[in-house]
């Protein structure tokens, strides 16, 4: 059998299962399809206060697709909480392969010239699929996922899949959901017409804020 191809990938993802190698190292990919399935609700999006200091300083600058593969490897670099990682060669050649086409993307957090975090995921119908993130500097990760989401629901996505629910994901309202129901919000999504904004022509910080006091209104 012979190398996969994004054509497979696409299928899997649209399947709801997902590419994960058991470390770095490890040349094989392995199929996930977890009991229960971490996503990111738009519509109970929490944004914690100390990072809206952060967004309105502005200490970071943020850039979309600008440094893919950069952003990849950060990911999959070992880290004093992530001694180990999931992503082997295989996982970075195809969705190298994803970026070329169009369909996987990256947000970049940039702090006086040097790459400080981001995050990388696939884009399929109105699906997200975040991939990993990492931070070299504190909130460089967090403010590359505010973009995101700001990016997602101007573009009329309807689902952002996070694999799993990290304490970190918790924090801005990422709930578990069984297999069941998100394989339903994952069929809707999917037949949906959205856009990834390289360059969002609205402030996220404002759009999010809007979003969220229309929710409470």
């Amino acid at each position: 059998m012979g190398p996969l191809t994004p054509s497979q990938l696409l299928r899997a993802y649209a399947l709801g299962v997902f590419p994960m190698a058991r470390h770095r190292d490890d040349p094989r990919v392995h199929w996930i399809d977890p009991a229960e399935r971490g996503i990111l609700p738009f519509e109970t999006f929490h944004m914690p206060r100390s990072l809206k200091k952060t967004l309105k300083r502005g200490e970071f600058s943020v850039t979309c697709d600008t440094a893919f593969e950069q952003v990849v490897e950060g990911c999959a670099a070992p880290a004093p909480d992530r001694p180990e990682t999931w992503i082997n060669a295989e996982i970075l050649r195809l969705f190298v392969e994803l970026h070329r086409l169009g369909l996987a993307h990256s947000v970049e957090a940039w702090r006086d010239g040097e790459l400080a975090g981001g995050l990388y995921g696939l884009a399929l119908g109105g699906a997200f699929f975040g991939e990993s993130m990492f931070s070299r500097a504190p909130d460089a990760s967090k403010v590359a996922l505010v973009h995101l989401v700001a990016r997602l629901i101007f573009g009329g996505f309807s689902l952002l899949d996070t694999q799993f629910v990290t304490r970190h994901l918790a924090r801005f309202g990422a709930v578990d959901v069984p297999r069941w129901k998100y394989l339903r919000l994952l069929s809707d999504a999917l037949q949906r017409r959205a856009t990834f904004y390289g360059s969002l022509p609205v402030d996220p910080l404002e759009l999010l804020s809007s979003q969220s006091s229309t929710q409470t209104s």
